[in-house]
């Protein structure tokens, strides 16, 4: 596979600030993490992943000790990219990073769960939010907008949102537990449509959640940009645990506060 930057990425044009969202192009690992995982918890060998992770830092213009990421638990615990770079990378448990240094580069890591990247134009601030359903749910993306707000002054109607590469609704079957967790977090039917399939079963949409709970929190919507990407579908680019029954890689979500305008 190649290596080239145009094959590694893939990004959303609407979205203005330094952004990412991997592929599975461009790395070194076998099968079944072939070729660019980024996941150091899947079974892959340690060495490609490093060397993986390096390349694909290189190539959208960071280095390992410049990067923040956390361990991701689902959950709706945002924190700070100057607590999570470098030595504490991974150390964290959180779902959701927030940073206005332009030297500290944010990664969420995803194989399915929606990444959700923030730009705050006016405060010179971002974020990477790290949404599967769970975290949905339970917050994550109300808690980011609040740690904006309160760390940088960001405000809603301000922020431009790049939503990346995530099963969509075709290929997510869900079952009554999801639906149930849902309703009861307040969202409307329509993020799932009863699946024709099997019955007791529905098709999730999270992006239409996440969609929901920014407009409810004074967002644009069209400040809100998607790429349309279906991991699941998409065997060739992307990594896709549902499709894959766990056995497969991991990309991330990338994205940096430009320097001063």
């Amino acid at each position: 596979m190649s290596g080239r930057d145009s094959d590694m990425f893939v990004r959303v044009p609407d979205f203005p600030a330094p952004h990412a969202f991997t592929t599975r192009e461009g790395g070194v690992s076998a099968a079944p993490f072939a070729t660019a995982n980024l996941g150091a918890s899947v079974g892959d060998e340690p060495e490609a992943v490093l060397e993986n992770r390096t390349r694909i830092l290189a190539a959208f213009g960071s280095t390992l000790v410049d990067t923040a990421f956390v361990h991701q638990v689902h959950g709706n615990t945002v924190v700070n990219g100057e607590e999570a770079r470098g030595d504490r990378a991974g150390a964290l448990q959180a779902d959701a990073l927030i940073c206005n240094d332009p030297r500290i580069t944010l990664a969420v890591s995803m194989a399915d769960c929606l990444p959700l990247l923030v730009w705050d134009e006016a405060n010179r601030a971002v974020a990477a939010v790290h949404a599967g359903w769970r975290g949905v749910v339970a917050g994550v993306v109300e808690a980011t907008l609040t740690a904006m707000q309160a760390n940088f002054g960001s405000q809603p109607q301000q922020l431009h949102f790049a939503i990346g590469p995530h099963i969509r609704q075709a290929a997510y079957q869900v079952g009554e537990d999801v639906r149930e967790a849902f309703e009861g977090a307040g969202f409307p039917a329509s993020v799932l449509t009863v699946d024709s399939d099997k019955a007791g079963h529905y098709r999730l949409s999270v992006e239409a959640a996440v969609r929901i709970v920014l407009e409810r929190s004074g967002v644009p919507a069209t400040s809100i940009a998607s790429g349309g990407w279906c991991t699941a579908s998409e065997p060739e680019r992307f990594f896709s645990h549902r499709r894959d029954r766990g056995a497969t890689g991991r990309h991330w979500a990338l994205v940096r506060a430009p320097g001063p305008a």
